[in-house]
């Protein structure tokens, strides 16, 4: 019996891959990323600081928070979710002052997995989870940094959030619509440990080996987790091993023109609105203009050389999303033991 089970998940896996799910009004939630990545990170480059991108990219992602709320609901949604990303870039930077950075940015980068899948939980986030909390102070971390940073770290990034969620209420005042906030909640589940876990196991196996970018690998590893069920869970690692692959393509091709740094904001921002039109309805085929978009925003703020930058991607993607995959296939023995409840069906995909 439990073989058939195990062949019934891995055929819906393999056909869940493929699977194009509807999305509707994506254009709206497009529009509004790519305004809200756009200005900020111009508006960096105006001021002469193009190594503020970083700080001005993670703050922009609050557009991307409450896709399908409106009014209040998503002002109330996108303010906790700015502030959580504010606050994992500023902590990030702190982390970046130390010498021994890259080994004190695991646990940190745990801790910040464990506290951002309680926060997501209790205010109900979508996308759901710690993705981008992680992304942002793992990017951060991963740059030396002094102290003295701190204050415009936490300007650049807190501004920019304030500015996605002012693109977002303009949006819902245009379309009149209004709604109710969601209330906070809490329930104790096992997620948070989970979520940590990965990431130790992820970032201490990438940064044992020494690859270039071990929150790469961090990164990936949150992101089959973050989806409900264990074959929706499946399916997202394996887009995020395939379709990141098959992204450094895209990502070769981009890179290699070495465009100004206008030019890279505009293909960024492009990239950005693309894919939130792909996104909710195939992950890994977003992850095609998801992966040169990180890419950019990277070399935006610090170039690197292009090959080994695409290999560092390649091989902690994998790295990671193994681990997430792994830590997926111990939830039915951990489910059984704990008596938690079943599957929840899957939700749209996140991007990152």
């Amino acid at each position: 019996m439990r073989w058939k089970v195990m062949g019934e998940r891995f055929r819906a896996t393999l056909r869940d891959l493929l699977h194009l799910r509807e999305a509707h009004g994506t254009h709206r939630v497009a529009l509004r990323a790519g305004v809200s990545v756009l200005v900020p990170l111009l508006a960096v480059l105006a001021a002469g600081h193009p190594d503020w991108s970083l700080y001005a990219a993670f703050g922009a992602f609050t557009s991307l928070y409450g896709r399908n709320h409106v009014h209040l609901s998503r002002a109330a949604m996108q303010a906790s979710a700015g502030a959580a990303l504010t606050a994992s870039v500023v902590l990030g930077v702190l982390v970046g002052s130390l010498e021994s950075r890259a080994w004190v940015a695991v646990p940190t980068a745990a801790a910040v997995a464990a506290a951002g899948a309680v926060l997501a939980a209790a205010q109900d986030w979508h996308p759901p989870g710690p993705l981008f909390l992680v992304f942002g102070f793992g990017a951060a971390a991963s740059v030396p940094h002094a102290v003295s940073d701190v204050p415009t770290a936490a300007a650049v990034a807190g501004l920019s959030s304030l500015f996605a969620l002012l693109v977002g209420a303009v949006g819902s005042v245009l379309r009149r619509q209004r709604s109710r906030p969601a209330r906070l909640r809490h329930v104790w589940t096992w997620e948070p440990v989970r979520y940590a876990v990965a990431v130790v196991l992820a970032g201490g196996a990438a940064t044992a080996i020494g690859i270039g970018h071990p929150y790469w690998a961090m990164v990936a590893a949150v992101v089959p987790l973050s989806a409900r069920g264990v074959t929706a869970q499946l399916v997202r690692a394996g887009h995020r091993i395939v379709g990141t692959l098959l992204g450094l393509l895209t990502s070769a091709a981009l890179l290699a023109p070495g465009f100004s740094p206008v030019a890279t904001v505009l293909v960024v921002a492009a990239l950005q609105i693309v894919t939130e039109l792909l996104v909710g309805r195939n992950y890994g085929l977003a992850l095609l203009f998801i992966t040169p978009m990180a890419l950019l925003m990277g070399q935006l703020a610090a170039a690197r050389p292009v090959g080994s930058l695409l290999f560092d991607r390649g091989v902690e993607t994998v790295i990671g999303a193994a681990i997430g995959g792994a830590v997926v296939l111990c939830q039915p023995w951990l489910r059984r033991r704990g008596g938690a409840p079943p599957e929840h069906p899957p939700e749209p995909a996140d991007q990152v």
